[in-house]
């Protein structure tokens, strides 16, 4: 199972992109708000808790500071995808980016571009089909699917 974390709901309309993606997929997720600055406590023991609910992988997306990819990763041993968002006191996303990629060694966060908690959700699914062959034929297929869309789109400009 993916959990999806964010650190507000104003941050619900580009994490929504990830659960869509991962609906797609056919993968089970949780989604809720974990805020590192408001709810500290919350966040320590989603953190320490999350691997023994199952959960296997963890998309946060935070804007601003964007502290939660990074601190939930100081304390989980399992894998985080941060996702940083655009929000209302960023400076133009680059506080975000910077925030979830400037990670120090031994504390690693994979980070996508700014509000792509699409991909953030395809790579959710990419890391579970290492051990899920059902999952991985899905993948495939969704990748196949890009490809075809770019051709159809070459062929009807060709034209």
């Amino acid at each position: 199972m993916v959990s999806i974390i964010m650190g507000s709901d104003s941050d619900l309309p580009v994490m929504q992109k990830a659960a869509d993606i991962l609906t797609e997929l056919n993968v089970p997720f949780e989604m809720t708000i974990v805020s590192a600055h408001r709810t500290p406590e919350r966040m320590f023991e989603f953190a320490r808790r999350a691997h023994e609910r199952q959960v296997k992988v963890v998309i946060a997306g935070a804007g601003g500071a964007a502290h939660l990819p990074g601190m939930v990763a100081a304390i989980s041993p399992l894998p985080v995808i941060g996702v940083p968002v655009k929000s209302s006191n960023s400076i133009d996303g680059w506080d975000s980016i910077l925030s979830i990629l400037q990670m120090p060694e031994g504390v690693p966060v994979a980070t996508v571009a700014l509000n792509a908690a699409r991909n953030a959700g395809i790579l959710a699914a990419q890391m579970l089909a290492t051990s899920d062959p059902s999952l991985l034929e899905r993948v495939i297929a969704f990748k196949k699917s890009l490809e075809m869309k770019v051709l159809e789109k070459a062929r009807k400009m060709e034209q």
